[in-house]
């Protein structure tokens, strides 16, 4: 047991991280091994892997550097945080650009580029870094007003979503653009902006669905089962149906089998037909406490970096998880999204780590600084003059 009289990094970190988020973070961990043990071997006999639990293994191996990058960045200072996001996000903006050049084309999308024989997402990385830079401008919006942070936000913005819009990846899109507008509405946007920025979604999404036909087709499947295929769909939900309250046990399912992407999109429908509704609900509640938890450290924050920082990054692994189980819910249309730390699948795991090791430091305690007129204050009733 680490001592509070142990002045040391490592004590120093165990005693002023959110124990309680660090552990509901490793409950989603091994759940995902879990459900991907569950899950994962009907898709390897599918696939002609002799493997049954090929994709178990690797779920294990990308989980070992993604604790690595989970603790390591939890260590660092939000300074430190706001220079290895600009780095980065640099680094996977100009390779998410690339996979419009180099990228393999998959079901009419170019979003995986492969460098030393590993196949990467970017889109997925770049998320994180684009919430603490789009955070550190409306932090200086609210500090500075001379400072043009909103405009640059919006140049931020726009630099994103081309290339998300040119793959095409409307997922991720729409992802992005909430958490930026959910940030640029607690740095105190007008009515008029909310009306405005609410016409150009609109728009967009009319645009999306009169010009991109797989989008046209995903959402007329949503809206008239009838007018399409929705065989995975209809498999999900006969597996909730088929688990009922308490499932049908472990390796019991028979849905699962035959669920085409039921290690990655579709685990949820997975864990509600083998172990039923109350494990869904319980990780509905998981997710729910990370979610509510950060915020709550993001209203006690005095700082303006960090209060939107964190809010940015919780509300991007709140609404990304109910992105995906709305889906298998057929709450809304079919997204090409993981279940955060549940779901297989290397970038999604590794960038989660890095999204939710910044959540963690950003929430260690730290002792408050003064501010600048508490400073006057102290200075006026010592008979000094304000600096």
């Amino acid at each position: 047991m680490i001592s509070r009289a142990e002045r040391t990094v490592l004590g120093e970190w165990w005693w002023t991280v959110d124990r309680l988020l660090l552990g509901a973070l490793a409950a989603l961990m091994v759940t995902g091994i879990v459900l991907a043990l569950a899950a994962s071997p009907p898709i390897a006999a599918r696939l002609g892997i002799a493997d049954p639990f090929h994709f178990v293994n690797r779920q294990v191996i990308f989980l070992i550097p993604a604790l690595a990058v989970l603790i390591g960045t939890s260590f660092l200072s939000p300074r430190a945080l706001r220079r290895l996001s600009l780095v980065l996000f640099l680094v996977f903006l100009a390779m998410l650009f690339a996979t419009l050049v180099l990228g393999a084309e998959v079901k009419g999308s170019r979003r995986w580029i492969t460098l030393a024989g590993m196949t990467i997402q970017p889109s997925e990385f770049l998320k994180p870094s684009f919430v603490i830079i789009a955070a550190w401008l409306f932090s200086e919006s609210v500090r500075r007003p001379e400072m043009p942070g909103q405009v640059l936000a919006f140049g931020l913005l726009g630099v994103v979503i081309t290339p998300l819009v040119l793959q095409p990846d409307f997922g991720q899109t729409m992802l992005v653009s909430l958490v930026w507008g959910s940030l640029f509405f607690l740095a105190g946007l007008r009515i008029v902006w909310v009306v405005g920025l609410g016409g150009v979604g609109a728009f967009g999404l009319f645009a999306a669905y009169t010009m991109v036909p797989h989008v046209t087709q995903r959402i007329d499947r949503f809206l008239n089962p009838d007018s399409g295929d929705t065989y995975q769909i209809d498999l999900a939900i006969d597996s909730f149906l088929h688990g009922g309250w308490f499932g049908q046990g472990p390796g019991e399912g028979t849905f699962k089998r035959i669920l085409p992407d039921g290690h990655t999109d579709f685990i949820f429908a997975v864990a509600g037909e083998e172990f039923g509704a109350l494990l869904c609900l319980m990780l509905v509640g998981l997710f729910a406490f990370i979610v509510l938890r950060a915020l709550s450290h993001a209203m006690e924050n005095e700082d303006p970096f960090i209060r939107f920082a964190v809010s940015g990054l919780a509300m991007l692994f709140g609404l990304q998880s109910a992105i995906n189980m709305m889906v298998n819910l057929h709450l809304m249309p079919a997204k090409g999204m993981t279940l955060p730390f549940v779901s297989y699948g290397g970038s999604s795991l590794l960038s989660l780590a890095y999204g939710m090791g910044m959540l963690i430091a950003l929430t260690r305690r730290r002792p408050k600084s003064a501010t600048l007129a508490e400073l006057e204050r102290l200075g006026t009733r010592l008979g000094a003059k304000p600096a």
